[in-house]
């Protein structure tokens, strides 16, 4: 799905239309969001968003995982699959599933962390139990209720905020806004823009820890591009961002493609990308997500993947945050 123009305008006729909906939308989910949800067992750290869409999510998880073995973890992240065909449990096998199988962002994931993955959420939590996972990291769900959750940590993007500020379909919210506040341990704002300045505010006034993070590039990322124009497109709920980070890390960027996120690339695509990149000059280039997606299509040997890492201000202060939830989930105190 690609983001509708409309949930970035609070004036626009049509998310004022469509408000009564986003009403009934909004209690049902604040209701599931008070249920309460079965104990894994072990810790659960649930990384999400406020709103539909990327914001950064999966770079976060990948971050927590290396902070969580730092401090002697054994995590791994429980994911729905969106995209995936298969309901799971199912551990993810880089070398067997594809992204059609598991979805596309487990898959590029496992190759740094066990990964399970799981429409049900309390058996996705059984299976990464039975792998030796000492913590579960949940790569979203934050508005499922299925499982308890010992620390939310949610992910929001600096330059767009929450858009309108609306509720689905009249905006991006999954929920509202105050029932989703509450249930907020952390947040992480990524990028340098102020438009999650508000949203900051209120955690902090909550006793919520506000953390600032910035995508650079992992230190393969440069080669193959030092010199070079390129073409860029992205898949991914917001790919503005990837666009920004090439520019950032000095990428010259001549051309942009956009596609829907999660969108599943035909070979026709990809050729046609490349093509334009072979007539134009240009070296093509997209995000790590997307190439995991391009396994099997013999065009996409000519592209170079640029995957990103998660660089937190305060590291140390996000270390005492996951420490301390640890101990309270542990010591049997949670939410």
């Amino acid at each position: 799905m690609r983001e509708p123009a409309f949930w970035q305008q609070r004036n626009s006729l049509l998310s004022r239309l469509l408000m009564p909906l986003g009403a009934v939308y909004g209690e049902i989910a604040a209701s599931r969001m008070m249920q309460q949800g079965t104990v894994a067992g072990i810790p659960v750290i649930c990384v999400g968003n406020y709103h539909t869409g990327g914001a950064g999510k999966t770079p976060t998880s990948l971050a927590l995982v290396k902070l969580l073995r730092e401090l002697g973890e054994t995590p791994v992240v429980l994911s729905r699959g969106h995209g995936g065909r298969l309901r799971g449990p199912v551990k993810v096998e880089p070398g067997r599933h594809s992204a059609a199988d598991i979805g596309d962002e487990p898959l590029m994931m496992a190759r740094e962390v066990t990964v399970v993955v799981a429409r049900d959420r309390v058996n996705g939590a059984a299976l990464a139990r039975s792998t030796g996972a000492s913590v579960i990291v949940m790569d979203d769900g934050f508005q499922n209720p299925a499982l308890a959750k010992d620390l939310s940590l949610i992910v929001i993007d600096g330059n767009r905020g929450l858009g309108n500020g609306r509720i689905f379909p009249a905006g991006p919210l999954r929920a509202p806004l105050d029932r989703q506040l509450a249930r907020t341990d952390g947040l992480v704002v990524i990028g340098d823009g102020v438009a999650a300045a508000g949203v900051a505010a209120m955690i902090h006034g909550r006793g919520g820890k506000v953390f600032t993070a910035r995508l650079k590039p992992a230190a393969v990322s440069m080669q193959g591009l030092q010199g070079k124009r390129v073409l860029a497109f992205a898949g991914i709920g917001d790919p503005d961002r990837f666009f920004r980070t090439l520019k950032n890390a000095g990428v010259d960027v001549a051309v942009k493609k956009a596609f829907a996120d999660h969108h599943p690339y035909t070979s026709a695509e990809i050729e046609a990308l490349v093509v334009q990149a072979r007539s134009e000059g240009l070296t093509l280039v997209t995000t790590e997500k997307d190439l995991v997606k391009l396994r099997g299509i013999s065009a996409a040997a000519e592209i170079v993947g640029f995957p990103v890492v998660l660089d937190v201000e305060d590291k140390e202060g996000l270390r005492n945050f996951v420490r301390e939830g640890l101990n309270r989930a542990r010591a049997g105190t949670r939410r």
